[in-house]
């Protein structure tokens, strides 16, 4: 449950439910947009957060925009490994 200057919300392992609390407390506390970020294998829960949040919490956030990417990580063994990354934009 890390927040950054620019309200953005990094997904992780955590459990889904900490990550929407975070994200809700962003919208309490004033802020219109939150960036919900995540690469690999936490993509589905952040794409779960997105829409925990949308239904059940800030009813009037919309999904503003969705970019999906590829970075490229060093692995153990010094080379390169491509991990998909996706960044949601919620507004209010």
């Amino acid at each position: 449950m890390e927040r950054i200057q620019n309200d953005t919300v990094y997904i992780g392992r955590k459990p889904m439910m900490n990550y929407v609390l975070a994200v809700v407390s962003q919208f309490n506390v004033g802020s219109e947009n939150v960036i919900i970020k995540a690469r690999g294998k936490s993509i589905s829960r952040a794409v779960d957060v997105a829409e925990v949040v949308r239904k059940r919490y800030v009813t009037d956030a919309k999904v503003r925009e969705i970019r999906i990417g590829t970075e490229q990580l060093p692995d153990e063994a010094g080379k390169t490994t491509n991990v998909s990354s996706i960044e949601i934009f919620l507004a209010k």
